[in-house]
C-alpha cells in the first residue's frame, strides 16, 4: 500500500465493467422492418437495472457491448414494458456471421458501458 507524507493510504481502483452471460431465444418483431431481438432473462434484467442505474440514457436504454458466437458489437439494450425486461437488438450482420435466425437459442455475453467504465463486478446467469 502506498500513501502520502501524512500517512494517509492512497486508493487505487481498476475500472472493470459488469458483464453477464445468458441464453435467450432470438425473435422477430412483427412488422415490415425485420428487427430481431433477444429478451434478457428476468434475473439478468434485474441485475442490469440495478448495476446500470447511473448509466441509463434516453428511454432507459443502457449502452453495452454484446457478443454472440465470437461476434461482438456495441449497441444498447432497451427496457420493454411488455416483458418487464430489456431487449437486445441483433443486427443482420451479426445474425449472418453467427449463423443464427428467428427461433434459435443463443448464447450471449453483455458488458455494460458506464461513465468512465467505473462499475465493477462480474455477473453470470444461465449456461452461457
Amino acid at each position: 500500500m502506498t500513501g502520502d507524507a501524512s500517512g494517509n493510504a492512497a486508493c487505487h481502483t481498476q475500472a472493470v465493467t459488469s458483464s453477464y452471460s445468458f441464453r435467450a431465444e432470438l425473435w422477430l418483431y412483427p412488422g415490415e422492418a425485420g428487427w430481431h431481438f433477444l429478451t434478457l432473462p428476468a434475473d439478468v434484467a434485474d441485475d442490469l437495472r440495478e448495476e446500470a442505474a447511473a448509466f441509463r440514457k434516453g428511454f432507459g436504454s443502457v449502452r453495452v457491448t454484446a457478443e454472440i458466437s465470437g461476434c461482438s458489437w456495441q449497441t444498447s439494450v432497451f427496457p420493454d414494458s411488455k416483458s418487464g425486461s430489456y431487449l437486445l437488438p441483433v443486427k443482420k450482420a451479426v445474425r449472418d456471421a453467427a449463423g443464427i435466425s428467428d427461433g434459435d437459442d443463443v448464447a450471449v455475453r453483455l458488458a455494460i458501458h458506464g461513465e468512465g467504465e467505473a462499475r465493477t463486478g462480474e455477473r453470470t446467469s444461465g449456461t452461457g
